[in-house]
Formats: structure tokens, sequence, C-alpha cells
């Protein structure tokens, strides 16, 4: 038995329900997953730009060697390069396991001109992470507000609302960053509230 719900003024689509074995006429089939497919994207944003979107394919695990070929060798050094050109600038990215693998740790040193080690990086910090707490929300925001039948349509989805994001909406976000900084080391590394 499907379970049909009916969307219009009258009725609470979280409460009402429709139980039956065929679907009245009246009403759009909607269909519901229990554990909806996605898909695992990588991106970098600074306060004048960003990375392209990098997806991962479907069972590739990113560990050191994946993120080091494939993320940094072939998208953030390029990009950086082009994107930085003279200007010095650092490289800050969050503790996942290939991220903060000795390895990783070396190849960063060598290629970046400055880069906040891993020991130097609080362990869990999505606070000061601007992908976790701005960039990831403003893009679900974004694409999940409506339904995609396909994986393709919504990387599709993703992708155009990654271009829109333009450098007056990534300074704010950025010029964040050094606020929750500043706020972290006022607490002494304890907690903080952002506004």
């Amino acid at each position: 038995m499907r379970r049909y719900s009916r969307w219009n003024r009258n009725t609470n689509p979280q409460n009402d329900r429709n139980y039956s074995t065929e679907p009245p006429r009246d009403l759009a089939i909607v269909e519901h997953r229990q554990r909806p497919r996605g898909i695992m994207v990588w991106a970098g944003v600074c306060a004048s730009g960003k990375t392209s979107l990098i997806f991962v394919d479907k069972g590739v695990k990113i560990n050191k060697k994946v993120y080091q070929k494939d993320i940094l060798e072939a998208v953030v050094l390029p990009w950086s390069r082009e994107h930085f050109k003279n200007t010095k600038w650092t490289f800050q990215q969050d503790s996942a396991p290939a991220h903060k693998a000795k390895t990783t740790q070396e190849w960063c040193r060598t290629h970046f001109p400055d880069f906040i080690t891993s020991a130097e990086w609080p362990p869990y910090s999505p606070d000061f992470n601007p992908m976790d707490y701005s960039i990831w929300s403003i893009l679900e925001a974004r694409v999940c507000c409506r339904r995609h039948q396909t994986l393709e349509s919504l990387k599709q989805a993703l992708i155009e609302e990654w271009d829109k994001l333009s450098p007056q909406d990534l300074r704010p976000i950025g010029e964040n960053f050094v606020k929750r900084l500043r706020l972290c080391v006022a607490a002494k590394g304890g907690h903080f509230e952002t506004s």
C-alpha cells in the first residue's frame, strides 16, 4: 500500500493522510524515500573567490592519496596559483583524517605559502570552517528547496547555485571567519557566541 498525501490549503501534509490501494484522481503522487541517495562534494572558498565543485564518484573513499592527488594537486594548487598569483595567502582545512595525515601535512607545507597545520587547528572545529558554518547551509537551502529526481539533476542544481556565489557573497563569510577566531582567542579556547 502506498501513502498518498493531499497537498492543498485545507490540509496539513504532515498530519493528514489518505491510505488506499488506488490513488484518488485529484491527488498528486509524492513518493518519499527512507534513505534518499546523495552525493559527496568537495569545494574551497576564500573571501575573494572559490574553487570549482569537485564531485566524488560513488564508492570512492577520500583517503590521503586521493585527497592529495585528486583535490590538492589537481584542483587547489592550480586554482590558488591562478587566483592568488604572488599574493601571500594561508591554506586551512579541517581535521578530516585525509587532511591531517603526515604526508598531506608535508604536501601542504611544501606547496602552499602559508599553512595551518593540524596540530595548530582545533580538532572539532565546525565553527571555524566557512564551508561548515555558512557555505553548505546556503547551498542546501537553495538546492534542496526543490525535488530532484536524479543525482544528475542534483549535481546540476549545485553547480548552478555554486556559480551564483559571488565575491560579494563570500567577503562577509571571510570576515566572519576572522571574527570567530578573535572570539575564540578572547574565550581562551572555550565556548563563545557568534551573532
